[in-house]
């Protein structure tokens, strides 16, 4: 029955003789090694179009959910980090199996005579499979993606004449968002692996017509496709398997925080097999105007001459000339990828960048898996919200010019001492027992973290430090810091101050009696007013809302008046009410760590009476 129906299949397709003529191929000089690449390859694509099916089952392509569903995959699925790690890792795979193809067959000198269309329609492949890495790169919609890809597609716009137009096709309009997305995916999942397999197929036929080239004197018997070279074959297939499971188990699949067409990525920058046309643009050739060369003419040009290789290559020096210039081109990619990686290393601030980055990832992670998930307004607005990844990148932006916060910007870059001179306190720990003892300290006060700047060095604080505090008790100073930290209410001291009632109690009876130690010469507390103009209210110090208050409007007489220099954040409208909140919410620490779901204080303390408040 069995042998009836295989006949009747053979006399309709004729299977038998095709898998005769795969399996029993001629490999002359017997199998090798050197032979695995392009085997690699197709095996490489097949794992792409396996897994790319099962993301695809679980991927919605839109603006607001893309990044949301490969959160899906990745973290929420079973095996989804393992599926969607395969994908990531082969595609990087199958660029390195495509360059050690062709160095495999430009040597053996397979492109020359009978061989050209072949040779022409592997170079089409490897435009295809390029094209394959850019689209793909964006659909994760992650912040590194999203800015790579508008970097990558701007050099359309090099492009004489057509430049804008192309782009705008290929973008969806004239901003990144919703459109570009879809394009690239139907780029991705549709024409570009219905052309893949069409011109494999196509590779496949016309190398079959031919056979192998070898080049080389036979240096053994002809033997035949099985079981030898088939046997190799799948041991490199293999090697190529276990190698992206490794880079799995190392490293997974990135997933970016998620894209954020409003907050600028300086991290951006395009996968490694693209690093070296970055670095080459980079160049001072191209500068400008000149730009197209590098971007269109070089590329066009290196493609013409890959293109013209099977015509040169008929005459021995000719094919000496395309494997020299082969070599040369290798060269040249692995120098340019290796000073982009290098130049990278040495700037400090692209390293803040991909720190700050990274910090956004992890933290977007967290915040997507709480009970509460991921809102119907996406993703995005979980760190557009969020006080901890916000609040350095405020910090950075708005108050770094002046102040430091650790001896940075927020973000981990120092900023450059010329361009931006320290002239107010470093804000790490505003507030708390150790910035208070450190700022009524004769020997740290003058520094840099507290009033070491130029302008605050010899104020009348650091003198009255330097010349009354040494004669206080420390056993009363210790009281009054710790009253003065208690008006902050700072959510990492809460359950030190919760075993201090008494000392917390004591040292600001110490500070309304003023006797001995006299801060409110200077500064009014508890209802007291002191007859010292521009000197803050201790009332309520460093607390939520008064640092609100303080940073909208730090002119007010409850602040520093007339003698003020700080901008009025608030009151100029330079930042909005949710801007300085989560601001002062990041200063103060009034974000929780994960797991830790709680409300941050939104009222001045109430052990404290009621201050004028600053408008």
């Amino acid at each position: 029955m069995r042998k009836a129906l295989l006949d009747w299949l053979d006399d309709r397709t004729g299977y038998r003789a095709m898998v005769h003529s795969m399996l029993f191929e001629n490999i002359p000089g017997g199998s090798r090694w050197r032979y695995v690449w392009g085997s690699t390859l197709v095996f490489a694509f097949a794992v792409q179009l396996i897994t790319g099916f099962f993301l695809w089952a679980s991927y919605s392509p839109s603006s607001q959910t893309a990044w949301e569903s490969v959160y899906y995959i990745q973290y929420q699925t079973s095996g989804g980090a393992l599926l969607r790690g395969i994908h990531h890792f082969m595609a990087q795979a199958m660029i390195i199996l495509l360059a050690l193809h062709m160095l495999q067959i430009i040597i053996d000198g397979a492109y020359r005579a009978p061989r050209e269309v072949n040779f022409w329609i592997g170079l089409i492949l490897l435009q295809i499979v390029l094209g394959l890495s850019l689209t793909g790169y964006l659909l994760p919609w992650d912040q590194k993606g999203y800015w790579a890809t508008k970097v990558a597609t701007n050099i359309m716009l090099t492009v004489p004449i057509i430049g804008p137009s192309l782009q705008r096709i290929v973008v969806g309009g004239a901003e990144y968002g919703h459109h570009t997305l879809t394009r690239f995916f139907a780029l991705h999942a549709g024409l570009l692996p219905a052309l893949m397999m069409f011109f494999i197929v196509a590779h496949v036929y016309v190398f079959r017509r031919h056979g192998i080239k070898f080049k080389e004197p036979k240096r053994a018997a002809d033997t035949h496709f099985w079981v030898d070279q088939l046997l190799k074959d799948a041991i490199a297939c293999l090697a190529v398997l276990i190698v992206v499971i490794v880079l799995i188990l190392w490293r997974g699949a990135e997933l970016g925080a998620p894209a954020n067409p409003s907050e600028p990525y300086s991290a951006a920058r395009p996968e490694w097999y693209f690093l070296f046309l970055y670095q080459f643009l980079k160049l001072e050739t191209f500068a400008g105007e000149r730009e197209v060369l590098g971007a269109i003419v070089v590329p066009g040009l290196v493609m013409l001459i890959l293109f013209l290789m099977p015509i040169v290559g008929r005459w021995k020096l000719g094919h000496r000339f395309n494997v020299a210039f082969l070599f040369a081109l290798l060269l040249g990619v692995v120098i340019l990828t290796y000073r982009a990686v290098a130049e990278d290393r040495s700037k400090k601030d692209y390293q803040a960048a991909v720190e700050m980055a990274q910090k956004d990832s992890e933290r977007i992670k967290d915040l997507a898996n709480r009970p509460t998930g991921i809102p119907a307004t996406g993703a995005v607005s979980l760190l557009r919200e969020d006080a901890y990844t916000q609040g350095p990148k405020l910090f950075k932006a708005h108050c770094a010019s002046c102040h430091r916060y650790d001896g940075h910007d927020g973000t981990g870059f120092v900023p450059d001492p010329v361009k931006q001179p320290q002239t107010a306190t470093d804000l790490k720990g505003f507030g708390s027992r150790q910035w208070l003892s450190g700022i009524l300290d004769p020997k740290k006060v003058d520094s840099p973290n507290y009033l070491g700047a130029a302008k605050l060095k010899n104020g009348k604080m650091v003198k009255f430090v330097k010349k009354d505090v040494p004669d206080y008790d420390k056993n009363d100073l210790a009281k009054v810091i710790a009253a003065l930290s208690a008006e902050a209410q700072l959510p990492y001291q809460r359950q030190q101050e919760q075993l201090d009632v008494t000392s917390i109690k004591d040292g600001r009876q110490i500070l309304l009696k003023a006797d001995p130690i006299r801060c409110l010469d200077c500064h009014g507390f508890a209802g007291k007013e002191s007859d010292e103009a521009n000197t803050p209210n201790l009332t309520g110090y460093a607390s939520r809302q008064w640092l609100i208050d303080f940073i909208s409007n730090p002119g007010h007489e409850r602040f520093y008046g007339k003698k003020n220099e700080m901008p009025a954040f608030g009151l100029k409208k330079i930042l909005d009410e949710k801007s300085i909140a989560m601001l002062v919410d990041w200063l103060r620490g009034d974000w929780y760590e994960p797991g830790q779901p709680a409300a941050a204080p939104t009222t001045a303390p109430t052990s404290a009476p009621a201050t004028k408040p600053a408008p």
